[in-house]
């Protein structure tokens, strides 16, 4: 690796110092509010659950999850990478982005598979949306998104650099001779849910082409989760799985030049928020489930309104009152 070339650039060093605290400041301000809200209305208003109500909720807690593990990613990237916080923060970190990475992957796969079965197997859709079958779903996804990962909690570890104890990322760890874990974790944590989300849409697509009641509430709310759900994996998921490879491969490459290695790095670090930017769009997503969810978060702002004219109303009776006690002349 050719360290010392003299035209190399730290312009990934200035992205982990500016970019990354942003982002991450972005993230966990919209991700804190509202998946607080999104878990409040599940909990408090859309009662009884389904089984995609489930999964929803499930989706959402390994949101928060994550989001409240920014705090601490700001806090290190602004004080220029200084991790004071000891080895298990590090590692609880860093395990969080991926737990929620690999969890969500999943949930999300899951509702892919759930609209498939209820606008293609209709007599199968009742089946599928009882609260059982979410409560299976949810168990096996977390089981299998632990599994995944797990390995990882051996492998992120603190390292000293320039007198500073650093907590790095999984790409920038990971020793060579264990690549082969990436690819597993990329095949089957990532490429084969593509697939199956890829194959839900196509079948539901094929379903509304060719089948009565195209037009019907339910099955064109199935495409649209479906299709916001593969643009997540496309935006989201897709670029951060081709960087982390490429990050890797770099840091081991003795042929790759200082500049090609900084640059590869800076886009891994540019994915790693855009990663995180799925909770963003599984905000949508409780929208676009169904309209019980959006009357009920628009109910919040609507009873909001009310109280704020109720408040004003009583302001200016009590105004008026006084004024007219007021003597003339």
């Amino acid at each position: 690796m050719a360290s010392a070339d003299h035209n190399c650039t730290n312009i990934d060093q200035l992205m982990k110092r500016y970019y990354l605290p942003v982002a991450y400041g972005i993230i966990f301000i919209v991700g804190l509010v509202g998946n607080v809200t999104s878990i409040s209305i599940y909990m408090t208003k859309l009662r009884p659950w389904k089984s995609s109500s489930i999964i929803m909720v499930n989706l959402a807690l390994t949101d928060l999850l994550y989001v409240l593990s920014m705090p601490f990613l700001i806090h290190y990237y602004s004080n220029g990478e200084s991790w004071t916080l000891g080895d298990f923060m590090c590692r609880f970190v860093r395990f969080g982005f991926h737990f929620n990475l690999y969890g969500s992957i999943l949930f999300l796969t899951c509702l892919a598979i759930f609209r498939y079965v209820v606008v293609s197997k209709p007599l199968r859709a009742a089946q599928v949306q009882r609260k059982l079958c979410g409560i299976i779903a949810c168990s096996v996804v977390w089981i299998v998104a632990v599994a995944e990962i797990a390995p990882m909690l051996t492998m992120i570890s603190l390292d000293e650099r320039d007198n500073k104890t650093v907590c790095l990322d999984f790409a920038s760890t990971i020793p060579f001779d264990l690549r082969w874990y990436v690819w597993l974790l990329t095949a089957l944590g990532f490429l084969l849910p593509l697939v199956v989300v890829f194959m839900c849409y196509i079948g539901i697509v094929k379903q509304l082409a060719n089948g009565p009641h195209t037009n019907s509430p339910c099955r064109v709310r199935a495409r649209r989760v479906t299709v916001l759900i593969l643009v997540v994996f496309v935006a989201c998921f897709l670029p951060y799985h081709i960087l982390r490879v490429l990050r890797i491969k770099t840091r081991h490459s003795e042929d790759v030049t200082c500049m090609v290695e900084h640059v590869v790095h800076a886009a891994y670090i540019i994915s790693r928020p855009l990663a995180g930017l799925n909770t963003f769009f599984n905000l949508v997503l409780y929208t676009l489930s169904g309209d019980t969810f959006r009357r009920a978060f628009l109910s919040i702002f609507y009873r909001e309104c009310w109280l704020t004219k109720a408040r004003s109303l009583v302001h200016l009776a009590i105004i008026s009152k006084r004024d007219s006690g007021i003597p003339a002349g």
